[in-house]
């Protein structure tokens, strides 16, 4: 094989695409990688998940300084932001989880191709004019920032989350356009720095897509926080000048105008499959109708030789996902089997405090016609989350009504993101509320809420 022919090309580094480089070769093929940014790791790493994370750490612990800690005997006057070295600290995180890639590609012996990637057909990749031959192509490229018709991002003033991310100063007032997982997580961040910020949302709550119960404790909960939301609100204008940025809003069914000035917009409204400059229309690579690459159950597109996994396809747009689907792609281009269940994938947004979720709503269930019973258990009731002075929230666990199966997960609370993994490994070998009500937790932790939570699918629970 030469120097320029690889048995694998994957095209973008982000979690989906460098995982699966980095299986393919740990089963032996010759890998390469092409990557345009500066640094691998794509969205998440350099302006997605890990410097985001990292601020809302800081913002926490600043805002726990502020104001907690006096309660639990620690006295912290002269608490002061300094946000240069919040976002200094920041991009260290990102630095050295972008050079522990870049570490394994060396490691593995993965080829980063630096540059754009365009597909010239099955089996050959253009990067920055130069061509490379491949068995296998994978479009792994993620996704870019989703806007509204009419709102033009600039960064400055209207900003994406990637704007949100370097702001040089706390601005005094701050409008999120989204009431979702990043405008809810980016809101946060500036709240805690001392904004005051406003959520507008198109539909009637917040977080679309999760337990109707969950969406409305947050919604409290982040309320008390001092966010202000707006709900069944669209936003018809923005336009930024000299002073800020002026909005107009007005009600989700119709009715009066409403205008708003912030000095920062936050524009968190989703996110679109990247795939410009790609080259696929020439490649004869289908599209589905929301502009993501059509494949079948193996990633396979209509073309052979090309695959698609992660943000460019089906599927939510979760970094954990596209490192799941990399690593069954690789393996099954081996020729060996893989397999993801696509019901048992967690969702996690990384607030104060966190919500997490796996499987199926109740408003599912109820859609579906399916028997089930629910187990809810308060953090109010946990001796360890009262030791934390952390006891907003519940755990609700969803059992079929006849097997006792678990169904789906639902949390708000303390370190909600860590829990769920618990219920995604009893869900995955198909346990039941009550293998989790059996199961020795220890004590005092706040994993003893999903046991109670179990417990209380039968009415059983200890502690209420």
């Amino acid at each position: 094989m030469s120097s320029d022919s690889y048995d694998l090309i994957v095209i973008g580094a982000g979690p989906g695409g460098y995982v699966c480089a980095i299986r393919a070769a740990q089963l032996g093929m010759k890998v390469a990688c092409v990557e345009k940014r500066d640094s691998l790791g794509g969205t998440c790493l350099n302006v997605g998940c890990i410097p985001s994370k990292a601020l809302l750490s800081t913002s926490e612990k600043f805002e726990s300084a502020k104001h907690d800690y006096e309660g639990m005997g620690i006295k912290t006057g002269g608490v002061e932001l300094d946000l240069p070295g919040m976002m200094t600290f920041k991009d260290s995180v990102v630095e050295a989880n972008t050079k522990g890639i870049e570490f394994l590609f060396k490691k593995n012996k993965i080829d980063w191709l630096k540059g754009a990637g365009k597909i010239k057909g099955a089996g050959t990749v253009e990067v920055d004019g130069k061509d490379y031959a491949a068995k296998n192509i994978v479009i792994a490229t993620g996704s870019d920032v989703a806007s509204l018709p009419g709102i033009e991002i600039d960064e400055k003033r209207v900003v994406s989350s990637t704007g949100a991310l370097v702001l040089d100063k706390v601005p005094e007032t701050m409008i999120v356009i989204g009431g979702g997982v990043i405008g809810l997580e980016m809101g946060s961040v500036w709240a805690r720095l001392g904004a005051k910020v406003t959520v507008v949302e198109f539909l009637d709550q917040i977080l679309p897509g999760m337990d109707g119960e969950v969406r409305k404790e947050a919604n409290k909960i982040f309320a008390k926080q001092g966010i202000e939301f707006k709900l069944s609100t669209k936003v018809t204008s923005v336009t930024p000048d000299k002073d800020g940025v002026d909005l107009t809003l007005e009600p989700a069914a119709g009715g009066d105008v409403e205008k708003m000035q912030a000095e920062i917009v936050l524009v968190a409204v989703g996110r679109r499959p990247y795939t410009d400059s790609l080259g696929l229309e020439e490649a004869g690579v289908e599209m589905d109708e929301r502009g993501r690459v059509k494949t079948d159950h193996g990633f396979k597109t209509n073309v052979d030789g090309i695959y698609a996994i992660g943000d460019v396809i089906a599927g939510p747009m979760l970094a954990h996902k596209a490192e799941e689907e990399g690593v069954v792609l690789a393996e099954m281009l081996a020729g060996q089997s893989g397999h993801i269940d696509y019901n048992l994938i967690p969702g996690v947004v990384y607030t104060h405090p966190e919500v997490a979720n796996i499987g199926q709503t109740e408003e599912q269930l109820k859609e579906a016609g399916v028997e089930y019973k629910a187990g809810k258990f308060p953090f109010m009731a946990n001796g360890r989350a009262r030791a934390m002075n952390c006891t907003d929230g519940f755990v609700k666990i969803l059992a079929d009504a006849k097997t006792d199966r678990v169904l789906g997960c639902h949390i708000i609370g303390p370190e909600a993101g860590t829990l769920i993994a618990e219920i995604a490994a009893f869900m995955e070998f198909g346990g039941t509320a009550e293998d989790i009500a059996r199961t020795c937790h220890p004590h005092p932790t706040l994993e003893e809420v999903l046991k109670e939570s179990a417990l209380a699918v039968h009415g059983r629970q200890i502690h209420m």
